[in-house]
């Protein structure tokens, strides 16, 4: 740069201040140019959510599930929709195949970070054989087959109503041992 250049650079930016460092700034990595290192198969879980034969769920017939030991106060705020939701999937006007795939991704990967809280968009449809509703019949089989999965039942209609679902996952050991440390920590 020329002094004329330099003289332009500084006028320019006379008046700026730096950015505050914030604990809702997001900074995103940058992208690898190297390939990325696979896995061993022994890490990668097969994906277990049948196929297959499926006994549609009317309509007219909420979705509500809890797990033995599960209070129902629990599911209870999961239906006021009272937990921050932490996820969202979105299965709008997809193959039953592709929510099968997906559904397993986005639970693997949430086991993974820890969430706690999720909403899956199965869409709404207008009679029982709808495509909307088979995938909701098959999100109601594949969400049991979960371990993690603690409850689940229909949104509030902020949230899709009747064409989502508020899903609720177990703690991870770690967040368990983070509770009981920050408890212990008040009760002395």
């Amino acid at each position: 740069m020329n002094l004329d250049d330099d003289d332009l650079f500084r006028d320019a930016m006379g008046d700026v201040t730096p950015l505050k460092d914030s604990a809702s700034t997001l900074w995103l990595k940058s992208p690898s140019t190297k390939a990325p290192r696979r896995a061993d198969a022994d890490a990668v879980e097969e994906n277990f959510l049948t196929r297959g034969y499926l006994d549609i769920i009317p309509l007219t017939t909420p979705l509500e599930y809890k797990a033995d030991g599960i209070q129902q106060g629990v599911l209870d705020k999961l239906r006021k929709g009272e937990y921050k939701l932490d996820a969202s999937l979105n299965l709008l006007r997809q193959p039953v195949e592709t929510c099968r795939q997906a559904l397993f991704s986005f639970m693997q990967q949430a086991r993974k970070d820890g969430l706690r809280n999720l909403l899956i968009i199965h869409g709404k449809g207008r009679d029982d054989e709808s495509h909307a509703n088979i995938v909701r019949s098959y999100l109601a089989r594949w969400l049991r087959q979960f371990d993690d999965v603690q409850t689940f039942c229909a949104s509030q209609p902020q949230h899709g109503g009747a064409g989502a679902l508020y899903v609720g996952l177990r703690k991870t050991d770690k967040a368990r041992l983070d509770n009981r440390e920050r408890h212990a920590k008040r009760s002395r």
